[in-house]
């Protein structure tokens, strides 16, 4: 199985969740931030993973451009989402950037892996609470076990 996870990272959490996904993954697997994605890296993907912290309930500018300049759905790829977020309850009202990395996926005819997933920081800047390295670990495990 050939996997890419494209992140995007402020203050280097979400660059940290992506890494720890992608070491748990069999095969061929690339950790990509999302500036330096090439189409080569697109080609002949099995599971694209994204993922990007959540800033004003939204992916970053440039995910959002990443998931906009994605051709349509590829049937024999299959594509997952994450994010960093807030643990507080009003960080809620916005919502999270996975769940729009996958609208926005959905809406171009992508079929999403479920769940998404948001991992917990303590404050804006961090640093990721613990155990968390260890839960996105098991959800990328799972993610790249599931069967379409």
């Amino acid at each position: 199985m050939k996997t890419l996870v494209v992140y995007d990272s402020a203050h280097g959490n979400t660059q940290m969740v992506a890494q720890a996904i992608g070491d748990v993954i069999l095969g061929e697997v690339n950790v990509r931030r999302v500036g330096e994605v090439t189409s080569g890296d697109l080609k002949s993907v099995d599971l694209l993973i994204i993922g990007s912290p959540t800033h004003g309930g939204r992916p970053t500018a440039a995910i959002q451009g990443f998931v906009e300049s994605l051709p349509g759905p590829v049937s024999t790829v299959r594509v997952a989402a994450f994010d960093t977020r807030m643990p507080h309850a009003w960080v809620k009202l916005f919502g999270f950037a996975a769940i729009r990395i996958a609208r926005a996926l959905e809406g171009k005819g992508w079929s999403v892996e479920q769940p998404v997933e948001g991992f917990f920081v303590n404050g804006r800047g961090g640093p990721l609470k613990d155990g968390e390295l260890q839960r996105a670990a098991a959800w990328g495990r799972s993610i790249a076990e599931q069967r379409t």
